[in-house]
């Protein structure tokens, strides 16, 4: 079932069988090889240079709260959508407030302190400071009330989301605003990307809408290099976390090289997965949040050294990182090699 933009709205009905779609990890690779024989038509590299391991692999389910915590053993799936873990993706959830409009660790900074863990193949567990943990069961949601599905955006784009009940509502309003409503978790309900490239993205060659990804702000991957980073906290007042950059690659070189990822047109990571560098990445707010304490940066930093260091012309905000979008589906976990296309 293909669902897009212009599409009428989605049914509860037809929400419901995506979710069982999305638990069928079968289905879920049919669609994955259809989307991937259009990108057989790409000239993919040939030759590719080793640069590195990736020394972490950062799976965000609730967008603006902590990733999990994969040990080095675990595979996790690239496919179009974004990361995979079973059944629990890269932004697959997402807290929005009354009115359905999204709501981000930039207006709550205390997100950044829910964490995730999955349990088995459809539940997964959120906990933090302060509350009692809570599970959701992917495959008893609409057991357990009526499913509704509800109109909302990510930045420009529109599309439809699940309502998760309304037990997990008050959890996370609990926490968040310290108040037993205003807050819903809802789901991304279709096993395609739905939407359009944000605007200020969209005279990158090589970005495509397949590279959206869910919930995600820009695209459905993102890459960070510590070298980066490292050469970042010589210039801050106070060392910073990669984590603050909420990417889901971290690279770690074979031989530092800050700011190489700037020059990069594909990446390789294991035997499989293959990106194409679509976008570097800019920053904003969010970049200033401790992810240990959850609190703001008094002095607005990395930001501010950001502008100085980072600022390039065709960008409004400094960059650091890169946008990737995927054009060879794989699995991958962490310790794996990273090549770049070797010219």
């Amino acid at each position: 079932m293909d669902y897009s933009i212009a599409d009428a709205p989605p049914t509860s009905n037809t929400l419901l069988y995506s979710i069982g779609f999305s638990l069928g990890i079968t289905m879920l690779s049919g669609i994955s090889y259809w989307y991937y024989k259009r990108f057989k038509t790409l000239a993919t590299p040939q030759k590719w240079r080793r640069v590195g391991t990736l020394e972490q692999v950062n799976l965000f389910p609730v967008k603006s709260c902590a990733p999990l915590k994969l040990a080095d053993d675990v595979e996790v799936a690239c496919d179009v959508l974004g990361l995979r873990l079973d059944s629990f993706r890269d932004r697959g959830f997402m807290i929005v407030n009354e009115n359905y409009e999204f709501v981000t660790g930039r207006q709550y900074p205390q997100m950044v302190l829910i964490a995730t863990k999955v349990l088995d193949a459809t539940r997964i567990e959120f906990s933090a400071p302060n509350m009692e943990s809570i599970v959701l069961n992917l495959a008893k949601i609409a057991e357990e009330e009526p499913v509704k599905d509800v109109h909302t955006t990510v930045w420009e784009s529109k599309l439809d989301a699940m309502l998760c009940g309304d037990k997990y509502d008050k959890w996370f309003s609990k926490f968040i605003l310290n108040k037993e409503e205003g807050l819903h978790l809802v789901y991304y309900p279709y096993p395609k990307p739905v939407r359009t490239i944000r605007q200020r993205m969209a005279k990158e060659p090589h970005i495509t809408n397949e590279d959206t990804g869910t919930f995600g702000d820009a695209t459905s991957y993102m890459l960070m290099n510590l070298a980066s980073i490292s050469e970042l906290n010589t210039h801050v007042p106070r060392p910073v976390n990669c984590l603050q950059f909420r990417g889901n690659f971290q690279l770690k070189m074979d031989v530092d090289e800050p700011y190489a990822e700037d020059s990069w047109g594909w990446i390789k990571i294991g035997e499989e997965a293959v990106f194409r560098v679509v976008s570097p990445c800019t920053r904003c707010l969010f970049t200033t949040i401790d992810v240990v304490t959850g609190k703001r940066d008094p002095d607005n930093e990395p930001l501010k050294t950001l502008n100085n260091i980072r600022k390039w012309k065709k960008y409004p905000s400094p960059v650091l990182g890169i946008h990737l979008g995927l054009r060879q589906a794989g699995i991958i976990k962490n310790k794996d090699v990273v090549y770049v296309e070797d010219s």
